[in-house]
């Protein structure tokens, strides 16, 4: 740690620092430095020339944490996108030259430089990226017109690396994603059905984990997914109630919001973890309408969590409605029988008549005209 008016624009730290960090580092065997604080490509050079050590500084360490935890294509793209932008700027000093053109007479010299040839390259396979993001994107935006069309709700996690959003995914959902007490074990978007009280379909949505100062090439190759969020009908944010930076967590997570433009977006404030505190401190946490306790991993709180989401999502009455299937449309007869509640059935030829309670918005995703209604 070191307290500084301005950062070392040769070193960051200053060249007593460096000589500290240097015999620190050579007492302690190591094998690479690692600074928190984003270093320019001067500074990482220089860096690394006075330790005689690799220099990481906090973005590329992140970078390198999400290369490790990508599973999916699209994750793997997003993240080679974010690693080759911020790889670009620091080529300099790393190339040498090699004779890739001729030289001699009406030539353009002794040869192309490696440096120069890096970059060209680098900048082909940016290009090729963005244009697999775009169409990753695109895929999503169909599949966000589609849920629109359809008329599901769409709840997203959205919180701090590591607040348990996962854990909570899994006991609200049923399913089995991977959890882990490691930073960004979640980088791919999972989405799965969610059950409400009412009975209404919505879906929820895990998303990669915040963290403070992230990088802005992070942000832009992730934006493919984080759009995700922005076609959220409410926001889930969970918080690490145990952890002791908890306040400047949640700002960075609102931080981040506001650079999505989505700080406004209606939310629900989820306390997770509350099994690692005591009663007191349980009783300290912020009460109100939109504030849950809870603990993903003892499932305490997720039936009021589940109240609080369909509340939330607005008023969706109950009506009473009789609807005319064709006996092959088993789609719609299963969504029917899956998220309301039949009264009777009648069978007739190729024909089936059910009479059933649902919610106003299930009644018009079935969009029969010969459907009545009549309030419950």
């Amino acid at each position: 740690m070191q307290r500084s008016p301005a950062p070392d624009p040769a070193t960051l730290v200053g060249r007593g620092k460096v000589e500290e960090v240097r015999a620190a580092a050579r007492a302690a065997g190591a094998d690479f430095a690692i600074f928190d604080h984003d270093l320019t490509p001067t500074q990482l050079r220089n860096l690394e020339q006075a330790l005689d050590l690799k220099v990481l500084d906090r973005t590329q360490l992140i970078l390198d944490i999400f290369a490790r935890r990508a599973r999916s294509r699209e994750g793997k793209l997003q993240v080679e996108l974010a690693q080759l932008n911020y790889l670009l700027p620091r080529l300099a000093g790393r190339g040498t030259l090699l004779s890739r053109l001729g030289g001699g007479i009406g030539t353009r010299g002794p040869g192309e430089q490696q440096l120069e040839f890096d970059r060209r390259r680098i900048r082909a396979r940016i290009r090729t990226l963005t244009e697999a993001i775009e169409r990753v994107r695109s895929q999503r935006a169909l599949h966000r017109g589609y849920r629109r069309s359809r008329q599901f709700y769409l709840v997203a996690l959205v919180g701090y690396t590591n607040a348990g959003k996962s854990t909570l995914f899994n006991a609200l959902t049923g399913s089995h994603v991977t959890t882990s007490s490691r930073l960004f074990a979640t980088l791919d978007p999972t989405v799965r059905s969610l059950t409400l009280p009412s009975r209404r379909p919505a879906l929820l949505s895990d998303t990669v984990g915040f963290i403070r100062k992230l990088p802005s090439h992070l942000v832009a190759a992730f934006h493919a997914t984080l759009e995700e969020l922005e076609g959220a009908s409410l926001l889930v944010h969970v918080t690490d109630a145990s952890h002791p930076q908890r306040e400047q967590q949640d700002a960075a997570v609102e931080a981040l919001l506001e650079t999505l433009g989505i700080g406004s977006a209606p939310r629900i404030h989820v306390w997770n973890k509350i099994d690692l505190l005591d009663g007191a401190e349980v009783k300290r946490l912020p009460a109100g309408p939109n504030e849950v306790t809870a603990s993903a991993r003892g499932r305490d709180g997720l039936e009021e969590l589940r109240h609080r989401i369909d509340h939330a999502l607005g008023e969706d009455p109950i009506v009473e409605a009789q609807f005319d299937f064709p006996s092959s449309d088993g789609q719609r007869l299963a969504l029917l029988y899956r998220c309301g509640e039949v009264l009777s059935t009648e069978y007739e030829d190729d024909r089936v008549r059910v009479r059933a309670r649902v919610t106003e918005s299930l009644r018009g995703r079935l969009q029969l005209p010969a459907s009545t209604r009549t309030p419950a």
